[in-house]
């Protein structure tokens, strides 16, 4: 995204001018906030401090607890015990208009009889803002979201993606110095939405604004976050950048939510798990559990080679072997994805680059493999569906 314009979030105080707590623009600190619906606890004692210019995503199933916290950040939840603030200020009580933030939901919610520019304006007419200042804000707010030249246009005259620029245009017309994204992308096609991904994380770096992002989507996760909060029974289970939670999931539960996994029971020996189901010694993972404990190892389909006959483990590097029969095959563009039965009870996916990937017909019988630092352990209780293949969820 190119554009000339630019706009200033917060209005431009310095950092921590005038705050109680000293915090900068931008910032936010949820501190030891809980949330109750009747008997059911959506949000508890949780606490997050998002830096200004962050870009941070709250991920994880539905019913985690995200969209609870989001909506108490903008004002429309309020919690039952602890503290928000804002810039430096506690929100609490503060209705969402007085906020320093905009919301940018999923449904636009965009006035049909009015034009895109009449709904950009919209909140400053309600803030008696001067007609001269407001039609240079929405100038700069549509040429940034590179809606100038339809400003003239109905909302029904626009497809989802330009309808959804419009949106962000309509709450960064404002100035907040945080922007909040429920799921803004969910109603949009794959292409497009990939699209919006790399223009929304260009838009805020241009800007600078603290961006809290919302979505059960991981790969929007990863690919647009500083950092990414998952989120699971209201409180956070991991807390770290984009690689850290992939290659270093701190828990089974990350492990599964964030991509695929293999996972394979079985008895912690020394330096390692042995996994009974498919008579494989599975070696590696940062777990500390002790000899004789139950353990679950995890590896990920993009880390298990397959192949008709067994390798040569000492040319490959391969510690770890698993017969099965293929019984599924599928084409995933850059990548070929094999289903393996390895037992009654057990299955395994591999996925292999297209140019590598063997040629493979369901029924064949196969070998797979992988390195030994290529798995994860973690303790047999811990939250992950151990004894096969987990594909993150959807919803």
């Amino acid at each position: 995204m190119t554009t000339a314009t630019t706009i200033e979030a917060g209005g431009g105080a310095a950092p921590g001018a005038g705050t109680p707590h000293g915090e900068a623009p931008g910032t936010v600190v949820i501190d030891s906030v809980t949330k109750h619906y009747g008997d059911a606890t959506a949000v508890d004692r949780l606490s997050l401090t998002i830096q200004p210019g962050e870009f941070i995503s709250l991920l994880g199933p539905s019913g985690c607890g995200k969209t609870t916290t989001l909506r108490m950040i903008a004002g429309f939840e309020h919690p039952d015990a602890g503290d928000i603030r804002v810039s430096g200020r506690s929100v609490l009580g503060v209705p969402p208009y007085r906020r320093d933030v905009n919301t940018v939901f999923q449904a636009y919610a965009l006035f049909p009889h009015m034009s895109v520019a009449e709904n950009v304006a919209y909140g400053l007419q309600q803030k008696r803002t001067p007609k001269s200042e407001i039609r240079q804000r929405v100038v700069d707010a549509l040429d940034l979201a590179q809606m100038r030249g339809f400003a003239d246009r109905k909302p029904t005259q626009l497809s989802g993606g330009q309808q959804q620029r419009v949106a962000l245009a309509r709450a960064l017309v404002n100035r907040p110095s945080v922007l909040l994204l429920d799921e803004p992308l969910g109603a949009l096609d794959r292409q497009l939405r990939e699209e919006m991904q790399l223009e929304l994380k260009l838009l805020q770096s241009r800007l600078g604004i603290t961006f809290v992002f919302v979505t059960h989507d991981q790969g929007e996760a990863l690919s647009m976050s500083d950092r990414i909060a998952i989120m699971r029974s209201g409180r956070i289970e991991q807390l770290a950048d984009a690689d850290t939670v992939y290659a270093r999931p701190a828990s089974a539960y990350v492990a599964a939510f964030v991509g695929q996994q293999n996972f394979f029971r079985g008895t912690v020996v020394e330096g390692g798990a042995a996994v009974d189901s498919v008579h494989a010694l599975v070696r590696g993972g940062a777990a500390e559990l002790a000899v004789g404990e139950q353990g679950q190892a995890a590896v990920r389909p993009e880390f298990v080679e397959i192949a008709a006959d067994a390798p040569d483990a000492a040319a490959s590097g391969t510690s770890n072997t698993a017969r099965g029969r293929l019984i599924g095959v599928s084409h995933l563009g850059e990548t070929m994805q094999y289903l393996v039965q390895l037992g009654d009870d057990q299955s395994l996916i591999a996925r292999r680059p297209s140019p590598e990937a063997p040629q493979l017909a369901v029924g064949d019988a196969v070998v797979c493999s992988w390195r030994a630092e290529s798995v994860l352990l973690f303790p047999s209780d811990d939250a992950a569906s151990a004894g096969g293949y987990v594909a993150p969820p959807t919803a």
